[in-house]
């Protein structure tokens, strides 16, 4: 399964979701080239409030993000923000945030393609990945991806809620 069609799926089956590619000048450079799925209905969210539920990186973030080894040719990580529920059913409790390597602990080879495992550094908020994902893998990870949807609009719901008198 490759990177487009993983877009095009999240596009076209969560509404309101708002596919972010930055390009050069648009955000940090670091981001230039990966994907952001937001859920931004109207497309009003203030930019400190567009938090991905999801996102799809291509490459290692320096000393920050390099567990994954993402600069490999070809090599890619979805990233999903998963409920603590799910995230539990799947790994057991949230690791402590990472060490000096950069990394959480957790046992799992981060750079091992096709396999659904916690985020190399954002494990503790919940967060899974898959590098590389097949088909029958993204099959297992759809319900991941509907997860932390819902999430994401849930989070918009109850700040509307909050914000209307």
């Amino acid at each position: 399964m490759d990177e487009a069609t993983i877009i095009r799926y999240i596009a076209d089956t969560f509404a309101g979701v708002d596919v972010v590619r930055p390009a050069p000048g648009e955000a940090p450079e670091i981001a230039v080239g990966d994907t952001f799925f937001i859920y931004d209905p109207d497309r009003d969210l203030e930019p400190r409030q567009r938090f991905p539920f999801a996102t799809i990186v291509t490459k290692d973030y320096g000393d920050f993000d390099r567990a994954s080894n993402l600069d490999r040719p070809g090599v890619f990580r979805l990233n999903i923000g998963v409920s603590k529920e799910t995230y539990r059913a799947l790994f057991g409790p949230q690791p402590s945030p990472p060490g000096p390597s950069g990394a959480v602990s957790t046992g799992h080879d981060f750079t091992a393609l096709d396999r659904i495992m916690p985020h190399p550094v954002h494990a503790p908020q919940s967060w899974v990945c898959v590098l590389n994902p097949s088909e029958a893998t993204f099959e297992a990870v759809r319900p991941l991806l509907a997860d932390a949807y819902d999430l994401a609009v849930g989070r918009r719901t109850r700040a509307r809620a909050a914000r209307e008198p």
